[in-house]
């Protein structure tokens, strides 16, 4: 099963937890499993079904945007990393 780490800001819609496991083939299935899990953690995660524009996700080092994106196929024991982008001025 894959994991997903949660952000420090999210995890309060995710009991708490900083690690979720989670069951899917690709990085949207995975994602998905993730807000069936924890529903409270969709609407930060997602606008309809695409991800928010300022919700980054990785698998491994590389940011899923440069590769298939929520199509990106994942294996059994990956490593996926929430990073919401951070505004300021």
């Amino acid at each position: 099963m894959a994991n997903i780490r949660i952000p420090t800001p999210l995890r309060a819609y995710a009991a708490n937890q900083a690690t979720v496991t989670v069951n899917g083939e690709t990085v949207g299935a995975a994602l998905n499993d993730l807000v069936t899990q924890h529903p409270e953690l969709r609407t930060h995660l997602f606008n309809d079904n695409s991800l928010r524009n300022f919700v980054n996700v990785f698998l491994g080092e590389e940011d899923i945007r440069f590769l298939d994106g929520l199509d990106t196929p994942i294996a059994a024991d990956a490593s996926l990393r929430i990073i919401p982008s951070i505004a300021g001025g």
